[in-house]
């Protein structure tokens, strides 16, 4: 059975517009990835926009050493992780998205989906995550181990996306 998450990121004093515009831009990216590079060893892998939106990859590789104990009995390497967002065309409503994360011969799945929405002091980007893993007994353990990290992560990159679009919009 999947475990499931939501969570919301809050970007007081930043409209949607905004939020949308540092997806749109790679140097924006680029920025989150050397700061994510603290936890793990990342890199932007493509960054498209076009009329129908954007989409971005992103590879996170975390030594074995680093893994929890428990995630070191499955993984035999280092974790490579493929991750993949994508969202709609800017709509000042709401933009959809969706993402995930793949791990080669990886014992599970992890995704979901992505509303960015104004909210009356700025704008919100909830995402609401799905963990599976196909491994009997530990698998439920499991889930909730990357559930857990998973909002670490997005945590700090809500962080890194307000500094960034605090540098870029000073007066906000």
């Amino acid at each position: 059975m999947a475990r499931r998450l939501d969570y919301s990121a809050r970007y007081p004093l930043h409209t949607t517009k905004e939020l949308y515009a540092a997806l749109s831009n790679r140097d924006y990216w680029e920025a989150r990835v050397t700061e994510m590079r603290k936890y793990s060893e990342n890199e932007v892998v493509s960054h498209e926009v076009s009329d129908s939106g954007i989409e971005i990859v992103l590879h996170h590789i975390l030594p074995r050493e680093m893994l929890p104990e428990m995630a070191q009995a499955v993984m035999r390497k280092d974790m490579v992780i493929t991750r993949k967002e994508s969202y709609g065309p800017f709509n000042e409503e709401e933009v959809v998205g969706k993402y995930s994360a793949s791990i080669p011969a990886g014992p599970g799945s992890l995704g979901g989906t992505i509303r960015v929405f104004p909210t009356d002091t700025g704008c919100t980007a909830r995402f609401s995550s799905e963990a599976k893993v196909f491994i009997p007994m530990v698998g439920p353990r499991l889930e909730q181990l990357m559930l857990v990290n998973l909002v670490d992560l997005f945590r700090a990159e809500a962080e890194e996306t307000v500094r960034w679009l605090e540098e870029q919009n000073p007066t906000s």
